[in-house]
């Protein structure tokens, strides 16, 4: 009898590993590869878009000093 229950024993503990444990460990692996993957292509987009928006700042603070000397003062007037 003794034998039977062991084999029942280990017959459960490898249905378990392999059919919960393994998966389960895959597809976290897998998600976490994943948000990996997305993070590097956030970061490199972020780092492009601020690559792109450097110079074009640059340029309209340049055009704003030239036009419009500092310490002048432009009255607006509401247009209704």
């Amino acid at each position: 009898m003794k034998y039977v229950l062991y084999a029942l024993l280990i017959w459960f503990l490898y249905q378990f590993i392999f059919k919960l444990v393994i998966p389960v460990y895959k597809t976290t692996r897998t998600i976490k590869k994943g948000f990996r993957e997305m993070q590097e292509k956030m970061n490199e987009q972020y780092q492009q878009q601020q690559a792109q928006s450097q110079p074009s700042a640059a340029y309209a603070d340049n055009n704003k000093n030239s036009k419009t000397p500092s310490g002048d003062y432009i009255d607006f007037e509401e247009v209704k």
